[in-house]
């Protein structure tokens, strides 16, 4: 086995729960991560910043469920002045193992394993949990409070009065003339 892989292995089966020995009742268990937990996985839009999830596992003779509550740090490139910042997270998030005769993934938050598996390990649930839970648009603080106008948009102004080369390109008689057929309709 290649040695990226050995390493990835080993930093992922951290997270792996023994589920064959557990007793039909609730189990609390706690995870860590840091920065080689989010480069374990391929394509990681996360690079750096660490967690810490406190997993309450309930099993019972058809199903373990999981409820994760996990609370990260990450740090993340504003995609308005690329500067990095620390961003925290709050994450309480269900997902179902039930017990059936073959693996399949039945939806977003429940799956299918054979009664006789051993393990399950948590660590893709962990990530895609925390990767969800971060803003589409990544802006650094100091951007956040910005004035926004009625269609989302954010509103620039600027201290400069237009020059008056800027006032001749604004009129020019092309556009005028499809200005003016535009307000006839």
């Amino acid at each position: 086995m290649h040695p990226f892989f050995e390493n990835v292995s080993k930093i992922l089966s951290k997270y792996d729960i023994n589920i064959q020995g557990l007793e039909e009742k609730v189990h609390t268990f706690e995870f860590e991560g840091d920065e080689r937990f989010f480069g374990a996985f391929e394509q990681s839009f996360i690079t750096n910043g660490n967690f810490k999830a406190i997993l309450r596992l309930n099993k019972n003779s058809a199903l373990i469920q999981l409820n994760f509550d996990i609370t990260a740090t990450l740090e993340l490139t504003c995609d308005r002045s690329l500067e990095l910042f620390n961003e925290e997270v709050q994450i309480s998030e269900k997902y179902i193992y039930k017990f059936g005769d073959r693996y399949e993934e039945i939806s977003d938050e429940i799956e299918m394993i054979p009664y006789g598996a051993d393990t399950i390990n948590i660590a893709q649930h962990i990530y895609d949990f925390i990767g969800i839970s971060l803003p589409m648009k990544k802006l650094h603080p100091r951007f956040r409070n910005e004035d926004i106008d009625e269609d989302g948009f954010l509103v620039y102004t600027s201290e400069q009065e237009p020059t008056e080369e800027l006032k001749v390109q604004e009129v020019d008689p092309r556009w005028a003339a499809l200005g003016k057929l535009r307000m006839n309709n």
